[in-house]
């Protein structure tokens, strides 16, 4: 947490909860809470998807917690978000992120911008398994 913003930032090989973060961030001047969850999809780039491992850089958490620092020091909202990394199979959440603001429109603009600046700064890479046996690396 900084000194300013509370934020919520997990890397875990744990499955996710997408309680944890809404519950964090939620506090009673919020009237929204709005929250993503990534879930491994059973296809990509016209290929069946049996699974996928995730594997992060061990600084992975801490450019995980810059990014949600840096949305709360923008917006002035509480922010959360946790990634999982391991093997994951299809239906399992990856990422989840919420962000609680007094009105919609600012809470879904912050979650927005906060899944964007995961998915671009945080070094957390994906080996795509295909039905077909092949596999291929996504992020390197």
């Amino acid at each position: 947490m900084t000194a300013e913003y509370a934020v919520l930032a997990d890397i875990s090989a744990d499955p996710l909860d997408p309680a944890v973060v809404d519950e964090f961030v939620w506090r009673a001047e919020a009237g929204a809470v709005v929250s993503f969850q990534g879930i491994v999809r059973d296809h990509d780039g016209g290929q069946a998807v049996v699974s996928l491992d995730y594997r992060a850089h061990p600084d992975a958490e801490a450019f995980l917690r810059t990014c949600c620092e840096e949305v709360a020091a923008r917006t002035g909202l509480r922010v959360a978000a946790q990634h999982r990394v391991g093997s994951l199979t299809v239906g399992d959440l990856a990422l989840v992120a919420a962000v609680a603001a007094p009105h919609r429109a600012e809470a879904f603009a912050a979650c927005a911008e906060l899944v964007e600046a995961i998915k671009a700064g945080v070094p957390i890479w994906k080996r795509q398994h295909f039905a077909t046996g092949a596999s291929e690396w996504v992020g390197l």
